[in-house]
């Protein structure tokens, strides 16, 4: 599929938005090389029923892999009390073959022998003998481990020798899972491979993360014929936002922005949660230019007290940024909404902690549940202060509450979802309406390609100012 040039028409002339031909393949992966394996907790303590859940969950990311010999080879071994090879990385050379043998497997039901696990993927299964491919041929070589308890044995050590040995690990924990375990078997950053989900049913939720992961490196614009620059993003999970520059050529960032994050980290959402909300987190940073000329951030996580996770000035990048909320610590007790935002009015916003004069000043505002104070007075200062607010609410977060909080209009500046699975859609609506810098009037043109007889929409979203258009303006 090839893509036309694509151009503004405003009175008195034409601005050139996007020039590009991208060729998309048959598959998001399609043609990439990996060697792929599952290490999958077969304990006692994964129930039958969510045992087959583990299993539709490897069934659904098979689905967007290019399985075959010269692009991407599956291994999968299972672990109890002893480590179980199901089939190796040279078993099979068709995706039919794999998900039969994924169907057919049983549960071992004994131990968690996790560590056990890491050290045969690393000895064997990850050996040419296996059907990995040489070093020199600078194939990833890729694990997802996927557990629901606390290890029997030490991960620590192992997986430091893993990744050392080459082996980036994707740590995937179900319920109770404790979060230093999974930080200690994932790599760097962990906001990037290391996840938390509430429990098996949710693990669906991860597919479309995980394609967008896996299949990076495959970006089907990485061709592009044009005369303008300009950033071309394919993922089916994000967008990026951009202001065409005076030579109307050139595209840099949605202008300045100071944006603070106000999180709910009361013992209602539970640990599971918490790690979606830090997910939501990341999810708009990857969207951001984040630097000191850009966009800065700072992030509140509010309980029974109110605490600084990090201000505004002190980081610098979007890596940065991400690595220190995966590193944020759950409160798990009360909720005291207006605390924190008092908190953001008095000290997140001031010049100590970094605020720009002259910038615009952003909040989002998450929540599950009421307030044990009052919200009202500190939401009506942030507005006086010119401080543009988003509410976010999940679950049986108040709706009086979050009107209290939003700027208007509401339509605008109120988001809610009815459980944190719909997180990733709020996150999407975020991205389009923060970019929010300059002055002028904000025009948003978003191209949306359907690429017929394939899995995937291709969108991508321009966000620009340009003089003359008044806002709401038809063009």
């Amino acid at each position: 599929t090839t893509l036309p040039t694509f151009s503004l028409r405003l009175r008195g002339g034409v601005v050139p938005l996007i020039s590009m031909r991208c060729s998309f393949p048959e598959s998001p992966c399609r043609g990439k090389p990996m060697d792929f394996v599952f290490i999958i907790d077969s304990s006692r303590s994964v129930r039958p029923r969510d045992y087959e859940k583990v299993k539709a969950f490897i069934e659904s990311v098979l689905q967007f892999l290019d399985v075959e010999h010269e692009a991407t080879r599956v291994g999968l071994l299972q672990y109890g009390s002893v480590v179980q090879n199901e089939f190796s990385l040279k078993t099979f050379q068709r995706k039919e073959d794999i998900q039969r043998a994924v169907r057919d497997m049983s549960h071992l039901a004994s131990g968690t022998m996790t560590g056990l696990a890491i050290q045969y993927a690393m000895d064997v299964a990850f050996t040419e003998a296996e059907g990995a491919r040489p070093a020199h041929a600078r194939v990833p070589r890729v694990a997802m481990v996927i557990t629901d308890g606390r290890p029997q044995d030490t991960v620590d050590e192992v997986a430091d020798r893993a990744r050392a040995a080459g082996i980036r690990i994707y740590a995937v924990g179900v319920g109770r899972v404790d979060m230093n375990t999974l930080r200690a078997i994932g790599s760097q950053p962990h906001t990037e491979h290391v996840y938390l989900v509430a429990n098996f049913s949710q693990m669906e939720s991860l597919t479309a993360i995980f394609q967008a992961k896996l299949c990076a490196d495959n970006d089907p614009c990485s061709t592009v014929d044009h005369q303008c620059e300009h950033g071309c993003v394919s993922t089916p999970v994000s967008y990026k936002g951009f202001v065409l520059n005076a030579d109307s050529k050139s595209w840099s960032a949605c202008g300045e922005m100071d944006l603070i994050f106000v999180i709910d980290g009361s013992k209602s959402l539970g640990a599971a949660n918490f790690e979606l909300v830090k997910r939501f987190v990341g999810a708009i940073v990857d969207f951001l230019d984040v630097s000191p000329l850009a966009t800065q951030v700072g992030l509140l996580q509010y309980s029974t007290k109110v605490r600084a996770e990090f201000t505004l000035g002190q980081f610098s990048s979007g890596l940065a940024v991400k690595e220190a909320v995966s590193r944020v610590q759950y409160m798990g007790r009360g909720s005291m909404t207006g605390s924190a935002l008092r908190h953001m009015v008095e000290l997140s916003f001031s010049a100590r902690e970094g605020a720009r004069p002259g910038v615009s000043r952003v909040s989002i505002v998450f929540t599950d549940g009421r307030s044990q104070d009052d919200v009202s007075k500190w939401a009506a200062k942030a507005h006086a202060a010119g401080i543009t607010m988003y509410a976010v609410g999940v679950g049986k977060a108040i709706e009086g509450e979050l009107r209290e909080i939003a700027s208007e209009p509401d339509d605008m500046h109120l988001h809610y979802a009815k459980d944190f699975r719909r997180m990733d859609q709020v996150a999407d609506k975020l991205k389009s309406r923060i970019c929010a810098g300059g002055q002028l009037p904000l025009l948003t043109i978003v191209l949306s390609i359907y690429v017929p007889e394939k899995t995937l929409l291709y969108q991508f979203r321009v966000c620009t100012r340009i003089k003359g258009i008044g806002a709401g303006e038809r063009i």
